[in-house]
């Protein structure tokens, strides 16, 4: 029987190395763990840092289309889990017919979301507040990560974090996701009423600044009238630093669980 497959896709501000916790634990279990950078980041990070200009007009569809190649050589279908904007490509993914299962983690917005809370707009205001940055690749301060991804850990706890994982970010992602509902032909849109896609989970943590749970539950709630599977679940003590934070096991079990139970309920099915 072939190995089940588990794509990884981390979000904005990191590179794939965000996972290796789950890369570890779930390799443990005897899955075969995909864990690609985005286009261009699959380098080092000092290298990254000192100079991001190869990734500064990286866009939305750009990157799922490098994990669609990615998907299209694995048999069976993978599981696939992303977070951030790892989370909005999961669900383009699956939109496009791709993946057994998909898990969304505190996902960044699709078209379709209108309200956005305040912790939202203050980590995108500096790089949304200069039309500039529309085609730069720009990094976080320690400040302002510790206030998006690490905000219940100490300042020096925080930087130790920064210092491990956080590289520029190609804002481009960030003016697609904002302006895309003034946009026909947004890359952040997605076909709520496929029926054809894969189960899909929605998590989110109390205490996440990027995407908190009102952000990720009207995200579900775009689903409400499809046929298809589409749940969701809160950690109410869960930041936008998920993957790392302390209990981050609990999180990573909780996806895999429901995402093999997914999977072996459709095989069921369809076997039936």
């Amino acid at each position: 029987m072939p190995q089940t497959s588990i794509v990884l896709i981390h979000g904005l501000w990191m590179t794939s190395r965000c996972w290796e916790n789950w890369v570890t634990r779930y390799a443990e279990k005897g899955f075969h763990v995909v864990t690609k950078s985005w286009p261009g980041m699959d380098i080092d990070i000092d290298e990254l840092r000192r100079d991001p200009s190869s990734i500064a007009t990286l866009g939305v569809t750009e990157v799922v289309d490098h994990y669609e190649r990615i998907i299209r050589q694995l048999d069976p279908p993978p599981i696939v889990i992303g977070h951030s904007f790892g989370g909005l490509m999961t669900q383009i993914l699956l939109d496009r017919g791709l993946g057994a299962v998909g898990v969304a983690i505190a996902p960044a917005p699709v078209k379709g979301i209108f309200l956005l809370p305040f912790s939202t707009v203050k980590v995108s205001f500096p790089a949304l507040s200069n039309p500039a940055n529309n085609h730069r690749a720009v990094p976080l301060t320690p400040e302002q990560f510790h206030y998006a991804f690490t905000n219940e850990m100490s300042e020096e706890d925080s930087l130790a974090v920064f210092n491990r994982y956080a590289v520029p970010g190609p804002d481009h992602l960030l003016f697609q996701a904002a302006f895309a509902n003034f946009n026909p032909h947004a890359a952040t849109a997605v076909d709520f009423m496929n029926e054809r896609r894969a189960p899909l989970l929605f998590l989110s943590g109390g205490k996440d600044h990027v995407s908190p749970p009102s952000v990720v539950e009207a995200n579900f709630r775009l689903y409400g009238k499809s046929k298809t599977v589409t749940d969701y679940k809160e950690f109410p003590q869960r930041t936008h630093y998920t993957l790392g934070q302390p209990g981050w096991e609990e999180v990573a079990d909780y996806a895999l669980d429901w995402a093999l139970n997914k999977t072996s309920a459709g095989a069921a099915e369809r076997h039936s």
